[in-house]
């Protein structure tokens, strides 16, 4: 979908022309695009940055660019939002909002405490929806009276039009409710299944792009040669102000590290999961998940609520590992666990990587393939089978997906785990590489997740 978007904006911005059946046909082409909610800020943020790439040393050209911009955020509010407060808080003030959008953009950046103030006024200052429009037709207006001369101040002029029209959705819009749309064969296997998976993942990080790691050199998991820097070398900020990353991020502080200490869970702790599911929902992914498991699984509810309830049964309630209620699915793959001074457990990146960036991971090298004759291991492989210390504890063999996103793994978990099957062996091509993967799903407590992992058994280039 990004090189489409992309392509479409460019059209656009050629002539900086947006007749009305042009926006019929912007329109027309978000809602076919059927953009999960985790993909909204990308669509609109691109609008900005392609736009600075025509930007001249014409005022008047400018000022349309800008009305060109706006127009695709119109439509892309038009086809994937709603009013939040359709009623309002507040009445709509175009001469104050007019000033306090010229306080804004006095300076050539919008720093944390001005988008904190940027966040309160819009909390405070919701219209009636029938003022909407208005409202961020105002912001682009104020904007193109702040354009100058010179292309660095234009540059930066746009990056702050688009926090505050960020800041305008987030308080004033919510997505609308997401649906996949795609009409599938659903009487695939699992490794289609899995690969489905896999293309449908829009949250899905780039290799090189979103992050960058420097996997070193490989070893068997009883050499002692360690690598000496760290895994990850840089991982951007703007995936973890995505929904599903923010709320799997608030999770990872739940739990406590070693089993034998009882798990509880506060109800600030049971929102938060709450909100996961809720996020995790709205994703392809999970909606795929869903369906396909209706089609081959037994007893799984065909409603959304009650499937949440099940994901929550399966993967958050707490069971016994040693002698009290101290562990559960969740806890183990993603957050990890500390038994008979190993770690056990933690399959997830994001938490190996903000692990690793607060000192509390030794990264030791990735494990050498079983054969010569595999693809060779590097920095754009999105499996790898690590070894490292948590906390001083070993974890001698551990594989992980990386870049992906929490709904994709949990689909993939999820999925294999209530087909049944223990052992999942699936194949798995990611665009540069095809990996044989062994998804191992084992239960505890009769009907819960005591782990679920990848195993990489073959890895060749595509």
């Amino acid at each position: 979908m990004d090189a489409k978007v992309e392509q479409f904006y460019r059209q656009i911005f050629a002539d900086l022309k947006v007749s009305p059946e042009e926006a019929s046909e912007l329109e027309e082409f978000f809602s076919s695009c059927n953009p999960p909610l985790t993909k909204l800020v990308w669509l609109r943020a691109t609008a900005f940055r392609l736009g600075c790439d025509f930007l001249s040393n014409d005022h008047d050209h400018n000022v349309a660019l800008l009305r060109a911009i706006n127009a695709i955020v119109h439509c892309l509010e038009q086809s994937c939002m709603v009013p939040r407060l359709p009623r309002g808080n507040a009445e709509y003030d175009d001469d104050k909002f007019e000033v306090f959008l010229k306080g804004m953009f006095s300076d050539s950046t919008i720093d944390q405490e001005e988008n904190k103030e940027l966040l309160i006024f819009f909390q405070e200052s919701i219209p009636p929806s029938d003022c909407l429009v208005t409202m961020r037709a105002a912001i682009f207006k104020t904007a193109s009276e702040s354009l100058s001369d010179d292309r660095e101040s234009n540059v930066a002029l746009f990056r702050n039009t688009n926090v505050v029209v960020h800041g305008f959705e987030m308080t004033m819009l919510k997505p609308k409710e997401y649906n996949l749309k795609q009409n599938f064969d659903l009487g695939i296997g699992l490794s289609d299944a899995i690969q489905e998976l896999w293309n449908l993942d829009a949250n899905r990080l780039n290799p090189a792009a979103d992050y960058v790691i420097n996997v070193q050199e490989g070893k068997k998991p009883y050499w002692k040669e360690n690598a000496e820097e760290p895994l990850f070398t840089s991982v951007g900020k703007e995936p973890f102000q995505r929904p599903t990353y923010r709320a799997f991020v608030a999770l990872l502080d739940n739990y406590t590290g070693h089993t034998g200490n009882e798990e509880t869970v506060t109800s600030v702790e049971r929102r938060e999961i709450d909100l996961f599911l809720d996020a995790i929902m709205q994703t392809a992914p999970m909606q795929y998940c869903h369906k396909y498991l209706c089609r081959h699984g037994k007893d799984i509810p065909s409603g959304a609520s009650e499937f949440k309830n099940l994901l929550y049964k399966i993967w958050f309630e707490f069971y016994r590992r040693e002698q009290v209620t101290d562990s559960s699915g969740f806890e183990h793959v993603f957050v990890g666990e500390i038994k008979n001074g190993e770690v056990s457990g933690m399959h997830n990146w994001i938490r190996f990587y903000l692990e690793e960036k607060a000192g509390n991971i030794d990264y030791k090298g990735y494990i050498k393939p079983r054969s010569s004759r595999e693809a060779q291991t590097n920095s754009d492989d999105q499996v790898l089978t690590l070894q490292f210390d948590w906390h001083g504890h070993p974890k001698l063999v551990g594989t992980s997906f990386i870049g992906t996103s929490p709904e994709f793994e949990m689909a993939v978990y999820s999925m294999c785990f209530l087909l049944g099957a223990e052992e999942n062996h699936i194949k798995l091509d990611t665009g540069t590489d095809i990996f044989e993967l062994n998804i191992r799903c084992y239960k505890m407590a009769r009907d819960k997740i005591g782990t679920a992992f990848p195993e990489a058994t073959a890895h060749y280039n595509d």
